[in-house]
């Protein structure tokens, strides 16, 4: 870009060789702090070096700003790696203190560069899928949901080949995900979006890392069922909401307003059939029937572990994550089929809210009867628990409700999809069995039964595993009985 040359030039000793590959002659430029000071020619293989040196040498104030030589190194790295990711067809190649760091060949697949910025065991467990829509591509390569992390700097998001940190698009991805992810862990994938570039602007910031599109209802949806469709593909599991946006190929683009770009309209109509997923490879699906078969169930640890032995090993079960799952789909089921049980208090308890509290509750009233809570006012900010959820008879009304009612100011109440999955996610939370419960083996063994009977997601509603397997071979190694 030319003004970023302009700026680096300003700041630093900048001396560019170049020869087209078709001439004989090269020539060199040189300038020192933005000064022009001359151009000649030399002989040079075809190309072009661009050598930047003494950066920041008039501007000693910006200087001292810069941190550590291996910070700034780290820095460099990190860009490189993330900027190579989508231009598979360009070789890169770091050097530093006359070592060799980074060393990415061109390449037809982008299985290297994944490994790369990820790790090669990493890149072999992420999910590879290809969605088309009206004037958009987006190929997703997506890790599996329990190498989550706490932080959200390994969500790569590329539009036309720039990676961008785009709020709109990073809530797609994670919305995506759903209750694959525990609450304020972040995935570990990459999208790489084609659209047409009438449809962006990229000129919202000087970084171009925030961009702007035209309808962006459209383009939150596109990569949100393209993210949920690979993982309910390869996972084999069911996810809530998934109606909404399950024809997501029937997502058409209305045509935007306003001057057409200069480029032909059919550049865009058109674009190359990708191998991308030949490079990744095929994923197993996840077994959704977690219990393979009848477990013998041999007790409970610390009173929140189910213990079970199976054929191949031995199967531990959070009995709370478990029976969260269990509640969650129940009420689900409930709501879908209007046959919402209700248990109403022989002897009604009254519960005092804070002012905000209670403005909601009077506000978003119907909205909680129709979820089967049923609140009456009583005065002041007191009201009267007439009725709830028969599932939720024996827990702690007061402790729920306080969870509950800050979800009514989400969004616009519980008639969105998200708020509504919230509501049920504390439900389902405070109807099910604690951590902690001391469980009888009939009690046990009528849970794990249960398992069997739902739609089962391997996540309860807040995103923690609610199974893990220890297989024989790993016990055995454990005891060196095998190597």
């Amino acid at each position: 870009r030319g003004e970023a040359l302009a700026s680096i030039a300003a700041v630093s000793n900048l001396e560019i060789t170049s020869r087209p590959a078709d001439q004989l002659i090269g020539y060199r430029l040189k300038a020192i702090g933005g000064k022009f000071m001359g151009l000649e020619e030399t002989g040079a293989p075809a190309g072009t070096l661009v050598a930047v040196q003494d950066l920041f040498f008039n501007l000693p104030a910006r200087k001292k700003f810069l941190r550590s030589e291996k910070t700034e190194n780290n820095y460099i790295l990190d860009t490189i790696t993330r900027l190579a990711l989508p231009f598979k067809q360009i070789a890169f190649k770091i050097d530093m203190d006359g070592k060799n760091i980074l060393n990415l060949p061109d390449s037809p697949q982008i299985a290297n560069r994944l490994a790369v910025y990820f790790n090669k065991e990493f890149s072999h467990t992420m999910i590879a899928e290809e969605n088309t829509f009206d004037r958009i591509m987006i190929q997703t390569y997506l890790g599996p949901p329990e190498q989550a992390r706490t932080k959200g700097d390994n969500l790569l998001i590329y539009v036309n080949k720039r990676n961008v940190r785009d709020r709109l698009l990073f809530k797609a991805v994670i919305e995506g995900y759903g209750q694959r992810l525990m609450r304020g862990q972040y995935p570990q994938a990459a999208l790489l979006i084609e659209i047409d570039p009438e449809l962006v602007d990229f000129n919202v910031h000087p970084a171009k890392q925030e961009i702007r599109f035209q309808q962006t209802q459209f383009i939150y949806q596109a990569v949100l069922s393209s993210v949920q469709k690979a993982l309910s593909r390869h996972l084999q599991v069911s996810y809530a909401g998934a109606s909404e946006i399950a024809n997501h190929a029937q997502l058409r683009l209305s045509p935007p307003a306003g001057t057409p770009v200069a480029e032909p309209q059919s550049f865009y109509k058109t674009m190359p059939p990708s191998a991308e997923r030949a490079a990744l490879p095929e994923i197993k699906a996840a077994q959704v029937d977690l219990l393979k078969e009848p477990p013998q169930i041999l007790g409970q640890l610390k009173e929140t572990y189910i213990l079970c032995q199976t054929q191949d090993g031995l199967l531990l079960i959070d009995q709370h994550a478990a029976h969260e799952r269990i509640v969650y789909d129940k009420i689900q089921r409930a709501m879908q089929e209007a046959k919402f049980e209700r248990q109403s208090f022989l002897i009604p308890p009254q519960i005092e809210f804070s002012l905000k509290e209670s403005r909601l509750i009077k506000d978003k009233g119907e909205e909680l009867q129709k979820m089967g809570v049923e609140l009456e006012y009583f005065g002041g900010n007191t009201f009267i628990l007439r009725s709830v959820p028969s599932l939720l008879t024996a827990i702690d009304h007061e402790a729920f409700l306080r969870e509950l009612v800050p979800l009514l100011a989400e969004e616009a109440g519980l008639t969105r999809e998200k708020a509504l999955d919230s509501f049920l996610t504390v439900m389902a939370c405070h109807g099910a069995i604690r951590a902690g419960k001391k469980l009888s083996f009939a009690e046990m063994d009528t849970l794990v039964r249960q398992l069997d009977d739902i739609d089962l997601l391997p996540h309860c509603p807040h995103g923690r595993p609610i199974v893990r397997r220890i297989s024989i071979h790993e016990i055995e190694k454990m005891f060196k009985r095998v190597l």
